[in-house]
C-alpha cells in the first residue's frame, strides 16, 4: 500500500473515503469545523455519535471533495492513547472495505501527543485492521482493497511523515509474520521456512545463513535433533544478521524464535479440538523474529542484531523421541524427557546455548511455549521473564514500556530459584517438565539453565493466534512480537546515542 502525507485541508482532500477520529469533546462542541467543511450532513448525523471509543458513523457529505466520511470515536481527548488510535483506524479500514474505497484519507487529530506517534499508530491500525489472508480461497470474494492511504495534517508535517513511514514499515513486517503463521503446515516445512527467510533477507537487506541437518548434527544440537526424530522432514537452523556499518553496539542483541512448524505433541499426542487444530501457529516466535528483522533492516536501525531460528515439526513418527529418553543438549547438559509435547524448550535451549558463542549484550527469545501462560494471562498479553541478575528490573521495565507503546503488551512473572526444584531429574541434569503448577515459569527456569548472559524470555502463546478478531488484530496469526521487538530495540538505540 502506498502511504503519503498531505497538508491539504480536509475539505479539499480528494479521496473515496475520509476517516476523521473525533473526541467526545469535539462532538459535544458540535463538530463545527467539520460542519463548515462538509455541510449540514454533519449537523444532521452528529446526533448518532458520541465520540466514545468504538463509535463509527458513515456520512455522505454535502460539500467538500471526499466522497464519504467516517467518523470514528476516540473518547476523551485527555485519555487518547496510541492503542485507541490504532483501533479507530482499524474501524475505518473495515468501513473502507465495505464501501470498496481505493483511496483513503485519515485526519491526524489535534492532540497533545507527538505527531509522529499519532501518525504511526493510525497507519499501523489501518493496515493491520484491513489485513486479509486469502491465499487458499478458490471462490474470490468481491473485495476492493485500499491502494492508497493519505495521512492528512495541518501541523508537525515532518514528524507526521516520519511516523507514517515508520508505521507502514512496521505494519508490513507484522503482516509478513501473520502470513507465515497462517500458511498451511505443508507449505512451511523447516526447509520451506528457511527458503522463505532467504527470500525475506534478499528483499529487505539483511543476511542469512541456513544450516542443514548435517551441520546441526556437527554442532551437537541434541534437543533440536531429538524433537525432529519423528519427522519426515529434516530440521534447519537459520542465522539472520543485521550488522550496519555504524552500529551503536559491538556485541550483538540476539533474537531467538521458536520454529516448531507444526506440533502434534509427538508421542504425548495433543487432543485435536482447541489444541492441535491451531498448531500451525507454533512457529509464531520464529515469524516474529523474521518480521522484526525485516523492519529493523528497512528502518536501518543502528544496532547489531542477530536472529536465531531452530526449525522442525514435532510428530509421532517411527523414530520419535519418547518419554524416558535422556538427551544430551548442545551445552553438554542432559535432559530427561517426560513429555514430548514440551518440545519448544528443547529446541530453544540449543539455540540459547549456541547464542553464547556471540558474547551477546542481550538475548531475547519468543515462543508459543506454554498453555499455562494462556491460563494465567489469556490472549491479551504475553508473559515476560528474565534471569534474576544485575539489570533484571531495568530489562523488565524497558520491555513492559515497549509493550505499552507498541500495543504488544507484556506482563512480568517471577523467576525465583525455588521453581528450579520442579525441574530436577533423578537421572539427568534436568527434566523437561515441572508439573502443572507455574508451568510457564518452570519452562522459563528450564531455559535459564542454558544462558550465561542477560536474557529476556517472552511466552507469546496467548496473543500470537486468535480465534476471534479484536480491534486491529484479525483472526489467526496476529504477528505479535514484531512491534514489541522493534520498539524495544528503537528505545535501546536511542539510549546508546
Amino acid at each position: 500500500m502506498k502511504v503519503s502525507v498531505s497538508t491539504i485541508s480536509l475539505q479539499e482532500l480528494d479521496v473515496d473515503l475520509l476517516i476523521v477520529p473525533v473526541t467526545v469533546e469535539a462532538v459535544a462542541d458540535g463538530l463545527e469545523a467539520l460542519v463548515a467543511a462538509f455541510g449540514a450532513s454533519i449537523e444532521r448525523a452528529r446526533v448518532d455519535i458520541k465520540g466514545e471509543a468504538g463509535d463509527v458513523l458513515l456520512i455522505y457529505p454535502d460539500a467538500g471533495t471526499a466522497k464519504r466520511l467516517v467518523l470514528t470515536g476516540i473518547g476523551d481527548r485527555s485519555a487518547v492513547t496510541s492503542e485507541i488510535l490504532r483501533n479507530a483506524a482499524a474501524e475505518g479500514a473495515r468501513s473502507a472495505a465495505k464501501v470498496r474505497a481505493e483511496t483513503v484519507g485519515i485526519s491526524v487529530p489535534d492532540l497533545d501527543s507527538d505527531g509522529d506517534e499519532a501518525s504511526q499508530a493510525l497507519v499501523e491500525g489501518f493496515i493491520l485492521g484491513g489485513y486479509r489472508f486469502d491465499r487458499y480461497r478458490t471462490v474470490e470474494e468481491e473485495v476492493v482493497m485500499a491502494q492508497r492511504l493519505v495521512i492528512q495534517t495541518t501541523d508537525q508535517d515532518k514528524q507526521v511523515r516520519r511516523g507514517a513511514d515508520r508505521g507502514r514499515i512496521v505494519a508490513e513486517a507484522v503482516c509478513s509474520a501473520r502470513d507465515l503463521v497462517n500458511l498451511s503446515p505443508d507449505e512451511k516445512t523447516p526447509v520451506l521456512l528457511s527458503k522463505a527467510i532467504e527470500k525475506s533477507a534478499k528483499k529487505h537487506g539483511y543476511e542469512v545463513t541456513v544450516w542443514n541437518k548435517a551441520l546441526i548434527e556437527e554442532e551437537g544440537m541434541g534437543g533440536l535433533l531429538a524433537v525432529n526424530r519423528g519427522s519426515q522432514d529434516p530440521p534447519t537452523f537459520s542465522v539472520l544478521e543485521w550488522h550496519p556499518e555504524h552500529a551503536r553496539n559491538s556485541r550483538p542483541i540476539i533474537l531467538v524464535g521458536k520454529g516448531v512448524v507444526f506440533d502434534t505433541g509427538g508421542l504425548s499426542l495433543k487432543p485435536t479440538k482447541g489444541s492441535m487444530d491451531s498448531m500451525k501457529s507454533d512457529m509464531a516466535g520464529a515469524a516474529a523474529v523474521i518480521g522484526a528483522m525485516e523492519a529493523i533492516a528497512k528502518l536501518e536501525l543502528p544496532l547489531y542484531v542477530i536472529g536465531l531460528i531452530p526449525a522442525t515439526d514435532n510428530r509421532p513418527g517411527e523414530k520419535a523421541y519418547v518419554p524416558g529418553d535422556v538427551i544430551r543438549m548442545h551445552s553438554g547438559k542432559t535432559v530427561e524427557v517426560l513429555n514430548t509435547d514440551a518440545e519448544g524448550r528443547m529446541i530453544l535451549a540449543d539455540a540459547l546455548s549456541y547464542a553464547t558463542s556471540f558474547y551477546p549484550e542481550l538475548v531475547i527469545d519468543l515462543a508459543t511455549l506454554t498453555g499455562a501462560a494462556v491460563i494465567a494471562l489469556g490472549d491479551i498479553v504475553a508473559a515476560v521473564m528474565t534471569n534474576e541478575e544485575k539489570g533484571a528490573a531495568e530489562r523488565l521495565s524497558a520491555m513492559t514500556a515497549a509493550g505499552e507503546a507498541s500495543g504488544d503488551r507484556v506482563h512480568p512473572l517471577p523467576m525465583f530459584d525455588e521453581y528450579n526444584e520442579q525441574i530436577k531429574s533423578t537421572v539427568a541434569d534436568l527434566k523437561n517438565v515441572g508439573g502443572r503448577e507455574a508451568g510457564s515459569i518452570t519452562a522459563a527456569k528450564f531455559l535459564e539453565h542454558f544462558v550465561d548472559y542477560p536474557w529476556i524470555h517472552l511466552d507469546i502463546a496467548g496473543p500470537s493466534f486468535l480465534e476471534k478478531s479484536r480491534g486491529y488484530r484479525t483472526v489467526g496469526g496476529t504477528g505479535f512480537g514484531v512491534r514489541l521487538l522493534v520498539r524495544f530495540l528503537q528505545d535501546m538505540a536511542e539510549k546508546k546515542r
